[in-house]
């Protein structure tokens, strides 16, 4: 069925935009296209659309999420500022403060911040590397009752040993 309202437009140049359909408000992508483009789910879409990352869609004629194909951009931007370890809320945050369209240092300050508890992480994951590679190294057999010598596991001696006929705590 053929609607005045509606059209889809596949462009060859221009815009360099395929299979975008227009309507009298503009080109629009609809839910799936978006999460494809995205690279996102659509449960992730309609998620992000409720905690207000990305607007509530325009419905196109026949009543479905009309999207501006910058929601595809705006998307990617968020899945990367969540890889190097923004939080949903942060991003939020983040992104309220630049539509409010005032320069602020907000993203360099969180970025220095972000950077001190990667450090952090770094330097716990190291600890934690260190303590394996003793635990290996010294052939240890048992979290609770390690019979190496030399035991690098802290308070394995402490646990409660088995009396003499009964089974050991797993």
């Amino acid at each position: 069925m053929n609607r005045p309202t509606e059209q889809f437009a596949a462009f060859e140049g221009g815009s360099g935009v395929v299979g975008v359909r227009q309507d009298v408000h503009g080109p629009y992508l609809r839910s799936g296209q978006v999460a494809e483009r995205a690279g996102v789910n659509l449960q992730t879409l309609r998620y992000y659309e409720r905690r207000g990352l990305i607007a509530e869609p325009a419905r196109s004629p026949g009543g479905h999420r009309a999207y501006p194909p910058e929601t595809v951009t705006l998307l990617t931007v968020i899945k990367a500022a969540q890889r190097l370890g923004f939080t949903l809320h942060e991003v939020a945050e983040l992104i309220d403060t630049g539509r409010r369209g005032h320069p602020t240092p907000d993203l360099r300050t969180r970025a220095q911040d972000k950077i001190a508890e990667v450090d952090a992480r770094i330097a716990d994951l190291t600890t934690i590397r260190q303590a394996l590679t003793q635990v290996v190294s010294a052939g240890c057999d048992s979290l609770t009752h390690c019979t190496c010598p030399d035991c690098p596991l802290p308070f394995a001696d402490l646990a409660p040993r088995p009396r003499p006929g009964e089974e050991p705590i797993a």
